[in-house]
């Protein structure tokens, strides 16, 4: 069993401020899945100043937590190892290291952490082939399939810092998808709410609804090819499957979503051998939270997406 049996009480201190309140669980409530906190939160059982919250609610120096007695049965102990070959071949992913951050190019079908029937991710993985460090947390996230940039904090204040450029619209992110059709030139941006829901079996669908929280991305067309368009997004908001919900409302949805697709389209790409969203952070801008600098990465696309494209060209 995974036991946490007592209800706890905490003071969220200088340190532990600005991070979102479903991380600082996920950290705080080692081995028990995303999919329970996030119920934990939505029933209200997680109690900040004595009053509900959402996930997204950034804790402040100061504020009391409530965390609830939870204990889940535990299938088996699962100890990830360096050795492990998804793990190891994240080394191969990394583009830029040093004693504050690090940045990888995230592979398509890997979680960037564990829960949900997800044994370990991204954070686990570098946990375990950094067994040293005493911070390793992310700074955003990217879908299971979305592939790219993905920035890792390893110091809390370093990760004070980049949550502060993110609230401020001060990092600038970069997409590439192929979508549906011939995308219009005259839709340059879309601004639509988006409502999240959380079906029974824990999975996150996103809407468009009046209802929902403002969203807002870019859109640029990069190339068009055969019946499709390769185009650049501009996520100015950062709502859960934003670029991809903002496709589907355009009716030119992203190759092989799984959830805002478009089957017939990803069978019209069955001859590319592409079995994998189509979506790739390609770009990251931020400044660096230590020394001040400007740095750009660059994340290239891998083998299946690049190999999708040149058989389309040929088309």
């Amino acid at each position: 069993m995974i036991i946490h049996n007592q209800v706890q009480f905490v003071t969220i201190n200088n340190d532990q401020a600005g991070q979102r309140i479903d991380n600082f669980l996920f950290t705080r409530l080692k081995g028990i899945p995303k999919s329970r906190i996030y119920r934990l939160i939505r029933k209200g059982e997680v109690r900040i100043n004595n009053g509900r919250i959402n996930p997204e609610y950034k804790v402040q120096a100061g504020d009391f937590i409530r965390i609830p007695p939870v204990r889940l049965a535990k299938k088996q102990k699962n100890v990830i190892s360096a050795k492990l070959g998804k793990v190891a071949i994240l080394t191969d992913y990394i583009l830029y290291e040093d004693q504050y951050l690090l940045v990888l190019n995230k592979p398509s079908g890997m979680a960037v952490h564990g829960g949900s029937g997800v044994n370990f991710g991204v954070i686990e993985a570098l946990r375990a082939l950094h067994p040293e460090a005493h911070f390793l947390e992310l700074v955003h996230r990217l879908d299971l399939e979305t592939s790219g940039v993905l920035l890792i904090a390893k110091k809390r204040s370093a990760l004070r810092a980049l949550h502060q450029q993110l609230s401020q619209k001060k990092i600038q992110k970069q997409y590439v998808a192929l979508v549906k059709g011939q995308w219009p030139s005259h839709i340059k941006v879309i601004q639509v709410p988006l409502l999240k829901v959380i079906s029974q079996n824990g999975e996150r669908i996103v809407k468009v609804n009046s209802n929902g929280k403002y969203s807002e991305t870019y859109f640029q067309i990069k190339e068009r090819i055969s019946n499709a368009t390769l185009v650049n997004a501009f996520p100015i908001t950062g709502r859960t499957h934003q670029i991809r919900v903002h496709a589907q409302y355009a009716k030119h949805p992203i190759a092989y979503d799984n959830r805002y697709g478009d089957p017939n389209f990803d069978k019209e790409l069955t001859f590319t051998g592409l079995k994998r969203l189509f979506l790739h952070a390609s770009s990251l801008i931020f400044i660096h939270p230590v020394t001040g600098e400007k740095l750009t990465f660059n994340a290239p696309l891998d083998q299946q997406l690049k190999i999708c494209l040149a058989l389309l060209r040929k088309e």
